[in-house]
Order: structure tokens, then sequence, then C-alpha cells
């Protein structure tokens, strides 16, 4: 597909996929018959169907394809991509429907229409924060949105990023869509939804239409976590602007701080949309306060630090590109010489900080298990690292501590910061607990989405 043909509003064709039969009505629909007592679960509408609740398949099934699941005495349980794995379907409809544009259109409406209430939606609500009738230019010359936000004079508490689809929180479980004020960045997480991105990305874009506020771009961000099984041959999948009216302008606005988000090289999506209010309320406590903020990526908590009071933050990461931009968002922020931008392993770094220099720090890692087989090193990672920032904060200091690890609950966590206090061998107590925001919901019937915890702890 042309630039041109982008630039004209035109949503790109599907190129290089595997064939997923169509399946227009329920007799072209394999059927997938699970094992008595096995549909205990999808009775309770949990959207996971496991392998080893399968008795057989009637019909032929391909990775991505949609299937019909049924009891062992033959009840209709529910309608769901299939993929070949541990978690074999993904449900996507407790009822008897047609997975067409009318679903699709109506998922993303449901969607769209909580953040709506929760007033999250918040899309160009200032005039100086997104016009877009002039036109700028980036460093290659191509035009851009005017959305610069480093121009905005009345930005005041205005947010226009946030998340609109979270998997199964919004019942799509595989699909991630994040928005960034008017470029929405799409992340397919099973072969099912992969496959779909297209349609889903029609459907989108109509959907802005219809509600006034049209998009610039609709990119998809879900060749590595298509992939990530081996379902997807990767040599044959790109990420690419499924829609692009005109160059995306990068700037957002949270809780009126500017940044930049590269969802194109950056991760994930481009900014970690989770921690939202986490940051706010570092910025609560940030004030005559010295932070080090590990595990910066493109220090989201440094720029509400610095935007609060903080006296200096130093920021750490490993990634060089992480760091740059950090760096980039401080600045655009006012704060050029605010502290020290470091790339240098995390843990490292904290193992060589002198006590008492910090007074707040952030402990945000990555995820250290994505699997339960990796459940117990992730635990003795998350210890260590927590027992040596509670060894080196000053008297009276604060650590935001956090785990996105899915497998690692609550109470594990709890646990692991109780056990690293106590190696420390000094007086903790717990101020808050965390979690992530109302635009990542968690599907009461799917516990497993409740990812993100932190604690703040105040150490003596």
């Amino acid at each position: 597909m042309s630039d041109k043909k982008l630039s004209q509003g035109v949503v790109a064709p599907q190129q290089n996929e595997a064939a997923v039969p169509p399946q227009k009505n329920t007799a072209q629909v394999p059927k997938v018959i699970l094992y008595p007592g096995k549909d205990n679960s999808l009775k309770r509408f949990h959207p996971w169907v496991f392998s080893g609740a399968i008795r057989n398949i009637l019909g032929h099934t391909v990775d991505g394809c949609l299937v019909n699941v049924y009891s062992s005495k033959d009840e209709f349980l529910g309608t769901g991509h299939f993929q070949i794995g541990s978690i074999t379907v993904r449900i996507l409809s407790f009822k008897q429907v047609d997975i067409d544009d009318a679903f699709w259109y109506g998922a993303l409406e449901k969607a769209y229409e909580m953040r709506k209430r929760l007033f999250i939606s918040v899309m160009c609500a200032d005039g100086d924060v997104a016009c877009t009738d002039n036109v700028d230019k980036d460093n290659a010359g191509t035009d851009v949105a005017d959305t610069d936000n480093t121009k905005c004079t009345n930005c005041s508490d205005i947010t226009n990023c946030y998340r609109l689809v979270h998997g199964e929180g919004d019942f799509l479980p595989g699909l991630i869509i994040d928005i960034y004020n008017k470029t929405a960045v799409i992340q397919a997480h099973s072969a099912g939804m992969y496959h779909s991105r297209k349609t889903i990305a029609e459907q989108l874009k109509k959907l802005f239409e219809n509600e006034k506020d049209s998009l610039d771009a609709i990119y998809d961000k879900s060749s590595s976590t298509a992939t990530a099984q081996g379902k997807i041959d990767p040599s044959l999948e790109h990420d690419e602007y499924l829609y692009k009216r005109v160059q995306p302008s990068p700037y957002v606005l949270e809780h009126g701080n500017k940044f930049v988000v590269d969802w194109v090289e950056g991760q994930k999506t481009g900014f970690f949309l989770d921690q939202r209010e986490n940051r706010a309320l570092v910025g609560k406590y940030a004030k005559g306060r010295k932070v080090l903020n590990l595990f910066c990526y493109t220090g989201g908590f440094s720029v509400y630090a610095m935007k609060n009071g903080a006296i200096s933050v130093d920021s750490v990461d490993s990634s060089q590109s992480a760091v740059d931009m950090c760096q980039k968002n401080l600045e655009i922020n006012g704060f050029e010489n605010a502290g020290n931008c470091i790339c240098a392993d995390a843990m490292d770094f904290l193992r060589e900080t002198e006590s008492g220099k910090y007074d707040l720090m952030i402990v945000d890692p990555p995820a250290f298990a994505k699997h339960r087989s990796s459940k117990e090193n992730a635990l003795r990672a998350y210890k260590n690292l927590n027992a040596n920032a509670i060894t080196r904060i000053a008297h009276g200091g604060l650590i935001f501590t956090f785990s996105c690890s899915q497998v690692v609950d609550k109470d594990d966590f709890g646990l692991t910061v109780f056990t690293a206090a106590a190696i420390a061998k000094r007086r903790v107590r717990i101020l808050y607990r965390l979690e992530q925001p109302a635009d990542h919901p968690v599907n009461i019937y799917h516990p497993e989405g409740d990812y993100l915890k932190g604690l703040v702890i105040y150490v003596e």
C-alpha cells in the first residue's frame, strides 16, 4: 500500500497472512467439545478454554479461526478464537452471534462508552492542545498534524492518552488498543486478533468518526506479540499503519504533563499508560525530595516528580534510547538540567548507591516472570531488588515499588516486600496499595487480569 493511498485515508488490505477460512455460518465453524465437568468455568463466564479440557474437535481448525465450544451434553457455551497452545480458545461471546463487522463495532463502542462515562476518553479537550487546521513538518520534512503539546498554553489537567481496549477486561481477549491523542495503536496478542486486526481497524475508524473524534492514524504493532508463540511466521509480518490521514503527532498530555510517545520503536505500544494514576501519586509526595527513578523507561515518573517540586531526579534505565527519550521528556516540560538520565543496569546502580542519598525511590521493573515456571526466580529478584532499595533509602524516605508480572499475585508480592524489609532490618510501614487504573479494567470473571500491583512504603 503506497504512502499516497495511506495519506488519503485508505485502510490497508491484508497481505502475506496465513489463510483463515471464511466462516459465515454455524455449519462452517468447527465444533470444540469439552470433557464432562470441564464446562464449569465457561458457565461462570471465564473466557479461556485450556487444552486439557477439550475432548475432541469436529471440523478443520487453523490458528486464528473461529470455533464454537460445546459441553459434553452438546450445550452451546461460546464462540471464540482457536489457537494451538495451553489456552486453546479465547471466548469472544457466550451467545450465538456472528463475529462480523457489527460485532466488532459494538464491542469497540462499549469500550469507548465506558471510558466516556468515566471521563477518560478526553481527546482534543482543549483547543490549544490539538489544532489540526495547521500542519508542521517532522524531521524528515513530512506533514505532521499540529498537535505538538509542547505549545499548549492551557493544558491544566488534560489527559489525551488512554487505553481503549484492555483484552479480557473489555471482553475482547488478546486485543489491546491504546489511544495517543489522535493515533490508535493496536496490539494483537493472539492469532485470532492478529487476523482480525484490519477489520478491527476499519470499525475503529468508523467509531471515532461517528463520535466526532476522527483519528489521524491507526498503527498496528502486533508483529512481536502475535508471533511470540511461533504461530505466525515473523518473516512475513511487520508493524505498519493500517490507516493514516496525516503523519501523526507523537505528542500527548497526561495530567497536563507533556510526553513524546514512540509507538514504532518503543516498548509495548510506546508508553506505560497503566501507571498514570501512580505517577500522579508520586507527584503528590515529590516536593523537596531527591528522587531515584529505577527502570525509568521514558521518564514518566521523573517528569511528575520534577513538575511537583522535587529537588532532583536521577533516572536509570539499561536502554540508551529510553534514556534519551527520558531526557527529551524532561526538556519539553522545562527541566533541561533537572537531574541525570543514566544508561546503566538498574540493579547494579542501586547496589552501588550511597545509603541515604535519595529519599524517594521508584522501583518499577519489567515483568520478571511471564510464565509460572519462572515465578520462583522472579520472587527472588523482587526480594533482592527491594531489599537493596529499603537498605539504601534515607530515613523517612518513600519507596514506590511495583510488579507487573501476572503470575505474581498481590499476596506473593506483599510477602516478598515484607521479606525484603526483614532482610534490611528497618522499620517499614505500608501507606498505599496500588493497582492499574480504570481504563485497564479487570473482568470480574477473569481475575488473572489484575496484573499490576504496587506498594508505597515509608522507611525509617
